[in-house]
């Protein structure tokens, strides 16, 4: 049994308009998780060395798994919030929304203060 037939077996189908904005999320999910990759690519092609070799790499990398680990998950919260919302049960918290919140800023942090460091 694939995926959808063990989504569908359990419960009734929601309203339309609540899958079809599970759907737009999960393409916000998948958006974020591609400019998460494109700002790594960015960071590794545009931004000037960094006071600290190899850091600017670092940073590269760590934009890129961050984005790959957004993308991972986007697909597994849409599945929980489908079976949820077909169960009648309530909505799952998003798991990587905290690891993305801070992700991001101590990865923008620390652009910023090598940065100003690079130009002092």
């Amino acid at each position: 049994m694939g995926w959808a037939q063990r989504l569908e077996a359990e419960g009734t189908e929601p309203d339309p308009r609540f899958t079809l904005a599970n759907e737009r999320t999960f393409l916000a999910w998948i958006r974020t998780a591609l400019a998460l990759m494109a700002a790594g690519v960015g960071v590794e092609g545009f931004l000037p060395q960094l006071a600290v070799p190899g850091l600017r790499q670092v940073l590269a990398v760590g934009l890129v798994l961050l984005g790959s680990a957004v993308s991972a998950s986007a697909f597994t919260r849409w599945a929980r919030t489908q079976h949820a919302m077909r169960i009648g049960e309530p909505l799952p918290a998003p798991r990587l929304a905290p690891l993305l919140a801070i992700g991001v800023a101590v990865m923008s942090l620390v652009t910023v203060v090598l940065l100003v460091v690079a130009q002092a």
